[in-house]
């Protein structure tokens, strides 16, 4: 087992509310500093102690900028995660290395996004990351390159329409609950999915996520700090990065070409780390940019096999709080927000401490993944303390 597993914790979380692309009155700077300082509140932190920031993907929102506003009393180490959404995760492996090797002792995971202050996020995403083969042969969004890959889930490994509608149910189901939730007065059914238009084939508009201005963040301190904080710890079990043999830029030239969401090794890496494996996971926060990626990356992290997609992603199966797996209880990057998955931290802790909306009785073990796909990813576990 890893030397990292449960030696921090998470004890504060923040987050904004989710707007609009483009319309929020507030640029991300402000954004980022409401979901901090809420994080500190919420922890009982003097956000003056935070000595420690850690975002990914495009964020413009620097520690430099943040300290004079927040009057942090020093900053002892900053980092930025390569690659967007996919980094989600690694943020809190960066942040556990931090803390151990003596470098900081509260750490802010953060991540905040407005177009009102910043360029829109497909347009960000196409000019750092689409390649010229992409571009020569018409596809410059994610939507469509991650669409390749999901007809082949479907086509070649027979993952059927009705488990990516099972994913859409369960998100806008979820939401419904969640105040937070940009999408909570959404009326989803099979008929309403179905008639809603094509972004690039298989992905209609429900398969895909939001863009939304909006910000949060995580604080992350020692496992022995956490005893004494305001709230239940989250205690960071395993939070593995990287990419695997053959991955990279390659541009869909994969040795054998995958359809899942390359996570495969990310997640055994976090089973043997963690001590634990799928069937002990109560719940599960899945990144979903687009949801048959999601659907990979639950395949990639073993709790069904192609067969048994169609199976396994049923509504009933995906929702809290007797689902076999509950995914995104609060709605997640479909129908809560998305500001490159940062939301599905928060919710993922919640569940450690019982205060869900979407609450799985009993939750000790909570998942969450990086983006699926991307040029490298990440995956985490968090865990209760008597998962320690």
């Amino acid at each position: 087992m890893s030397r990292m597993r449960g030696a921090t914790a998470i004890v504060g979380i923040g987050q904004t509310p989710y707007y609009k692309r483009g319309t929020s009155s507030e640029p991300e700077l402000k954004l980022a500093l409401q979901a901090i300082t809420q994080a500190a509140d919420d922890a009982g932190i003097d956000v003056r102690d935070i000595d420690g920031f850690i975002s990914y993907a495009s964020e413009r929102s620097d520690p430099a900028k943040l300290m004079p506003a927040l009057g942090t009393r020093q900053c002892r180490f900053a980092s930025l995660v390569w690659i967007h959404g996919g980094a989600l995760a690694g943020t809190l492996n960066i942040a556990a290395g931090a803390i151990l090797s003596g470098q900081a002792e509260i750490v802010a995971v953060y991540r905040s996004m407005a177009e009102s202050s910043n360029q829109r996020l497909r347009v960000a995403v196409a000019q750092n990351d689409t390649s010229s083969q992409y571009l020569v042969n018409g596809l410059d969004s994610p939507a469509q390159i991650l669409a390749l890959r999901s007809q082949r889930l479907m086509e070649h490994h027979g993952v059927p329409q009705s488990a990516l509608y099972a994913t859409v149910a369960a998100s806008y189901y979820h939401a419904r609950a969640n105040p937070r939730a940009y999408g909570r007065n959404t009326e989803m059914t099979a008929e309403i999915y179905a008639a809603a238009r094509m972004i690039s084939e298989p992905y209609r508009l429900y398969d895909c996520s939001r863009e939304n201005d909006g910000a949060a963040c995580v604080l992350v301190v020692s496992a022995e700090r956490a005893k004494d904080m305001k709230q239940t710890p989250a205690y960071v079990l395993s939070a593995p990065m990287g990419t695997m043999e053959g991955g990279g830029a390659l541009e869909e030239n994969w040795r054998p070409y995958y359809a899942t969401a390359g996570q495969r090794e990310l997640a055994e890496r976090m089973w043997r780390e963690s001590g634990y494996g799928p069937k002990d996971v109560d719940v599960a926060q899945i990144y979903m940019n687009m949801n048959a990626m999601g659907i990979g990356s639950m395949v990639d992290h073993g709790f069904f096999d192609f067969e048994e997609a169609g199976d396994f992603c049923t509504f009933e199966n995906l929702i809290a709080p007797s689902g076999k797996l509950p995914i995104n209880t609060s709605g997640g990057d479909l129908a809560e927000g998305f500001i490159h998955g940062m939301g599905l931290i928060p919710e993922a802790v919640r569940q450690i401490r019982g205060t869900s909306v979407n609450q799985v009785p009993g939750a000790r073990l909570s998942l969450f993944t990086g983006g699926p796909g991307d040029l490298m990813s990440s995956t985490a576990l968090l865990g209760s303390a008597d998962t320690l």
